[in-house]
């Protein structure tokens, strides 16, 4: 599976030195259609991510592997296709804090695709995973192609913002500038309640937005 070139001319220039480790992780997601067994997301949302070039990205919200779901992973981490019900719970609490802290909201039901034009990298630390299986590529070596994303963005942008939430996600926080890090439990429902909600992730990074004198973002 070539999914090197589903990237953007400008996205394979950036990502040229993880070119073989990609390729490798293709041929083994090749071997897994050819065993049947069935990954997501589908081959075309792998990089949709990555719509906007390094230096338009101002937020990153990185997620830890896809919804094992193949009606839910769309290839940008927590969101899911517009008129999804009923929502991952995790995205329900998202979607929850999400008005409590910001009210009004550009969100339509779990599709969180409009904060993409705005500069909002949705990112899974690991971009593939088995139907049903969640964590399952944690071995493929997707966590070495992603921060070399996150580094990419942050060198183009020094003040790029990012929502860590959980301890997969949180292994990326020496990447970031530390005042520009809002870090906190996974909103899963094993969690949500030791300190997601009431936490303001969204306002917070509007105001750390501001403070670098860029706009915040319209949730």
């Amino acid at each position: 599976m070539k999914i090197f070139e589903s990237l953007s001319p400008e996205w394979q220039q950036v990502l040229a030195e993880q070119r073989p480790l990609i390729e490798r992780i293709g041929e083994q997601l090749a071997r897994y259609a050819d065993a049947r067994q069935q990954f997501v997301p589908a081959i075309d949302n792998i990089f949709r991510c990555l719509q906007k070039s390094p230096s338009h990205i101002r937020v990153i919200i990185v997620g830890q592997d896809p919804y094992p779901n193949p009606k839910h992973a769309c290839g940008l981490s927590f969101s899911v296709p517009l008129d999804t019900t009923p929502l991952p719970a995790s995205l329900r609490n998202i979607v929850s804090e999400l008005k409590s802290d910001v009210g009004t909201s550009l969100v339509e039901g779990g599709d969180l695709s409009p904060w993409v034009s705005q500069g909002v990298l949705l990112m899974n630390y690991v971009l593939t995973t088995e139907v049903g299986k969640p964590g399952s590529h944690r071995g493929l070596g997707w966590q070495e192609v992603t921060s070399a994303i996150v580094r990419a963005v942050r060198t183009a942008n020094p003040d790029v913002v990012a929502i860590l939430w959980g301890k997969d996600a949180q292994a990326l926080s020496g990447e970031f500038a530390p005042s520009n890090v809002v870090a906190g439990v996974h909103p899963s429902p094993l969690s949500a309640y030791r300190g997601f909600f009431g936490s303001k992730p969204f306002s917070q990074v509007n105001a750390r937005l501001q403070a670098s004198g860029q706009l915040p973002i319209r949730w």
